[in-house]
C-alpha cells in the first residue's frame, strides 16, 4: 500500500490514471465504466486506501443518495429499533441513511431539520416530537423536502403518514383486560411528551364506554422521557395511598408499565395471573424489554415492521417521482394482543 497521501478524487485520478468524469461516473454507479477501467480503479483504490467523501460527491449531484431519519429519542428502544430497521431498509435500497436524534426537543428537532436540508436530502423520513413540534417550521420544510411522517401525525404535514392504530389496539387489551378479570384503571402521564398517549387515553375511554364500565384515569405528573422513573415514583405513591379502585391497571405505554412493575416489586406486591397475586399490569407497544421484566408483561405490539416497511417504500416512491404525489396518504397499522404473566 502507498504511504502517498490522496486528498480528493482529482488526486486520485491523477495517480490512477483514469480521468476525473470516469472516476466519478465509477462512485455513482462501478457497473457503469469498462470491466478493464473498474478493475484499474479497483487496483488503486487498494494502492492507496483512497475512499471519496460521499457527502461531497452527492452534494454535486442534483438530487443526492442520503435520506434523512429524524426520531424524537434515540434512547427509547422503541425508536432505536424502529430507526434500525429502517436503516437496512434504505441501505438496500442503495441510498445513504443519516440517522439524527432531536432528545425530546424542538430547537433540536428544527436543527436537524436544518442539517439535513443543507445537505440536500433526496428525502426524509421523520418521526415528529408531535405537540412539542415547531409545526409551522417543520411545514415548511416538509414542503421543499419529500417527507413522510411516522409514529406521530403532524396533521397536513408531509407527503404522508404511517403509525399504529391506537383506537383498534387500546380497544383490543381493555376488552382482554375486562374479560379475564376487573376492568382497568389507565395510568399515564398528565401531560404526556406523545401524541400517541392522547389517541390511547381517547381509545381506553371509548373501550370502557362500550363495555359498560366507568373509565377511571389516574394521571400523574412528570415530565420528559423518564417513562419508567414517572412509573416507578408515581405508581409507588399510588400503591402507597391505595387510591387504585381495581386490581388491574393498564398503563399508557410498556415504559411505565416497567416502572409501575417495579414499584410493586419493592412493596412486595405481587402482579400476575396467580391466585395469590394482588395486581394486574398490563403496557402497550410490546417494548424490547417488556418480555423479560418479572413478571412478564401483557402488552399489545405495535407491527413496527409494516411501518417502517411502508415508510421506506413511500419515500423511494416519492423519490423516483421527483416527489409528483399531491394526495397525503395516511395509513394506520393494528396491533396485536401479547399475553404474558403479568395480566
Amino acid at each position: 500500500m502507498s504511504d502517498q497521501k490522496i486528498k480528493n478524487m482529482e488526486d486520485f485520478a491523477s495517480v490512477s490514471g483514469v480521468s476525473r468524469p470516469t472516476i466519478s461516473k465509477y462512485f455513482n454507479d462501478p457497473a457503469s465504466v469498462r470491466r478493464s477501467i473498474r478493475e484499474k480503479i479497483d487496483a488503486a483504490l487498494q494502492e492507496y486506501d483512497y475512499r471519496p467523501n460521499i457527502y461531497a460527491v452527492n452534494q454535486n449531484r442534483r438530487q443526492t443518495k442520503n435520506i434523512g431519519l429524524v426520531v424524537p429519542n434515540l434512547t427509547d428502544p422503541f425508536f432505536a429499533g424502529i430507526a434500525r430497521t429502517i436503516e437496512g431498509l434504505i441501505v438496500k435500497a442503495g441510498y445513504n441513511p443519516l440517522l439524527l436524534s432531536s432528545h425530546g426537543g424542538p430547537e433540536q428537532e428544527i436543527a436537524n431539520l436544518e442539517s439535513l436540508r443543507a445537505i440536500k436530502p433526496a428525502a426524509v423520513l421523520l418521526a415528529p416530537l408531535g405537540r412539542a413540534s415547531r409545526l409551522e417550521q417543520v411545514e415548511e420544510f416538509a414542503h421543499g423536502v419529500p417527507t413522510v411522517l411516522f409514529d406521530a401525525n403532524l396533521e397536513g404535514i408531509g407527503k404522508a403518514f404511517f403509525g399504529s392504530d391506537n383506537a383498534q389496539s387500546v380497544d383490543l387489551i381493555v376488552d382482554y383486560l375486562c374479560r379475564s378479570g376487573e376492568p382497568p384503571a389507565f395510568f399515564e402521564m398528565k401531560t404526556p411528551v406523545n401524541p400517541n398517549a392522547y389517541k390511547r387515553r381517547k381509545a381506553y375511554i371509548a373501550a370502557m364506554t362500550r363495555l359498560g364500565h366507568a373509565p377511571h384515569l389516574v394521571q400523574v405528573g412528570g415530565e420528559g422521557w423518564n417513562f419508567e422513573e414517572i412509573g416507578f415514583v408515581e405508581g409507588g405513591r399510588l400503591l402507597d395511598r391505595k387510591e387504585l379502585k381495581t386490581n388491574t391497571v393498564l398503563c399508557s405505554n410498556d415504559r411505565l408499565a416497567i416502572g409501575f412493575l417495579s414499584a410493586a416489586f419493592e412493596r412486595g406486591v405481587k402482579v400476575g395471573l396467580l391466585p395469590d397475586a394482588e395486581l394486574r399490569i398490563a403496557g402497550h407497544d410490546d417494548h424490547p424489554f417488556s418480555r423479560f421484566t418479572c413478571p412478564s408483561l401483557t402488552t399489545v405490539s405495535q407491527n413496527y415492521d409494516a411501518i417502517a416497511e411502508r415508510s421506506v417504500e413511500t419515500v423511494l416512491s416519492l423519490i423516483d417521482s421527483e416527489d409528483r404525489i399531491d394526495q397525503r396518504e395516511e395509513t394506520l397499522f393494528e396491533g396485536r394482543l401479547v399475553m404474558r404473566n403479568s395480566a
